[in-house]
């Protein structure tokens, strides 16, 4: 069994990414050197290396992060919902929540540097296919719904807003598409069940 000692480093780095995560979403990550983040977030330089071992690292480690604490919050928002419409909102709401916080500042940098582009890019596909089978699980008699092709509508516009297409064609930043999307799959059901 670890001991409180063995618990304190993880704990600390864990404080740190979650910090990170709060700063690179106000304000972006690119123009933030690791002597600046040490500065911020009131550390060592040989603190936040012992997060990652370089800067390009370091931003590769706290974007993942978010991603991966954003999808453990979206999944317990669906997790309270039974009802098979709603769980599609609730799930892309819930998305939408958690992309808000993020700048336009943050979402330039992640689109400009690839790693974390591609960070992004696989957990809009991920986010995609749960979408479709979602859709999929609201299909019922009397409710005729063609999941696959749902999906890959899902699919198309969540890759449009992960790479800004959705914002330059809109002006509707991540968040508020998401919120978009919901309107458009739900209201989409709810008309198959009428027809």
């Amino acid at each position: 069994m670890p001991t409180s000692r063995a618990r304190r480093p993880s704990s600390r780095r864990e404080g740190i990414v979650e910090s990170l995560i709060d700063l690179y979403l106000e304000e972006g990550f690119a123009a933030l050197g690791v002597g600046d983040l040490a500065v911020r977030l009131r550390c060592s330089k040989s603190t936040l290396y012992a997060v990652a071992p370089s800067k390009e690292q370091l931003i590769a480690t706290v974007v993942r992060a978010f991603f991966r604490r954003s999808t453990e919050r979206v999944e317990a928002v669906l997790a309270a919902e039974s009802d098979p419409v709603r769980r599609i909102r609730a799930y892309l709401d819930a998305i939408a929540t958690e992309l808000a916080p993020a700048s336009t500042d943050f979402y330039r940098d992640v689109e400009e540097f690839g790693p974390t582009r591609e960070i992004y890019a696989t957990n809009t596909a991920v986010a995609a296919a749960r979408v479709r089978d979602l859709v999929a699980d609201a299909e019922l008699p009397g409710r005729p719904v063609d999941a696959a092709f749902v999906g890959v509508v899902a699919a198309e516009t969540m890759a449009a807003i992960q790479q800004g297409r959705v914002q330059s064609l809109t002006g509707r930043d991540d968040a508020s598409a998401y919120r978009s999307l919901a309107d458009l799959i739900t209201a989409g059901l709810a008309g198959a069940s009428a027809r």
